[in-house]
């Protein structure tokens, strides 16, 4: 568990953890990035345990992952943001689905928090290919509620990609290059609460714009799918307008619709690299929904 400055929330967090219905060990490793570590003063139930580091690699998010991946011993690795909860029985059932179905990796249905609200979205009814995942991102997979096999991660997988810009979709990257390996599964029922507050990287433009193409170099597969990389496309312009690079806006705009002249981010693009509305007015109002771009 990566964090930084949210000790409150990281305790909660940390808890719900600890406090799994699970038969096995659970070893919590809270990784503080590019702060002093704290103790976190929480209970710590027979079969549990909890160490604190801080991040020996690249500062962000992906290096402090990173961290606590080579600090583990277990069987499996799962992660989970600082400002979000595992609900009651994720573990096991994410684990008991592992043992039925084979595979290296699941996922559940998440339940997002926001503003006094909560809507629960079941995970998705089959397991998730990598086809699906260049077509779509699948909100409900997510660095919070992924588990996966710890050797398979660090020997065939790789870790957190830490080339990545901001550390911005690492879990997209990650997950795309699990489910080469074979369809990640997912427990249907939503056991993570997200608690939604908009994206820590909303207004960081140009670095989410240079992520996102980082991923599609990295990802050539893309190609493959007009659906998928329009998708991508439509976002890279719609971040290079929002930070006034209009020129680059209309230039990833055109290579989007030529992919797909459906694709709604792009025409939102269009909107902001025409000035006729800006970037962080669209972000909020997706935002206010539990949406991004």
């Amino acid at each position: 568990m990566a964090t930084r400055d949210r000790l409150e929330l990281l305790r909660r967090a940390v808890t719900a953890i600890l406090s799994q219905e699970y038969a096995g060990e659970i070893d919590v490793i809270v990784v503080f990035d590019q702060s002093d570590p704290v103790a976190l003063d929480v209970d710590c139930p027979p079969g549990r345990s909890l160490r604190v580091t801080t991040n020996g690699r690249t500062p962000g998010l992906a290096g402090s992952r990173n961290t606590g991946i080579t600090a583990a011993r277990t069987d499996y690795v799962a992660f989970c943001d600082d400002d979000d909860e595992w609900l009651p029985g994720k573990l096991r059932a994410q684990v008991e689905l592992l043992a039925a179905e084979g595979g290296v990796a699941a996922g559940t249905g998440i339940e997002i928090r926001s503003r006094g609200t909560s809507n629960p979205r079941p995970g998705p009814e089959r397991p998730v290919t990598f086809r699906d995942l260049l077509r779509d991102r699948v909100f409900t997979l997510n660095g919070s509620n992924l588990i996966i096999d710890r050797t398979v991660l660090t020997e065939t997988v790789g870790l957190v990609d830490e080339n990545l810009p901001g550390s911005y979709a690492e879990d997209y990257d990650l997950l795309l290059r699990i489910a080469k390996l074979g369809p990640i599964h997912c427990v249907r029922q939503p056991l993570v609460a997200i608690n939604w507050q908009g994206s820590f990287f909303a207004r960081r433009f140009p670095m989410i714009a240079d992520a996102l193409a980082h991923l599609l170099a990295k990802h050539p597969e893309f190609a493959t799918d007009p659906v998928g990389i329009a998708r991508i496309e439509g976002q890279i312009a719609f971040y290079r307008a929002a930070a006034g690079q209009y020129g680059e806006a209309w230039h990833w705009a055109r290579r989007s619709l030529r992919h797909n002249w459906r694709e709604r981010r792009t025409y939102l693009a269009l909107l902001v690299a025409s000035r006729l509305t800006s970037g962080q007015r669209v972000l909020a109002l997706l935002n206010a929904r539990g949406r991004g771009i």
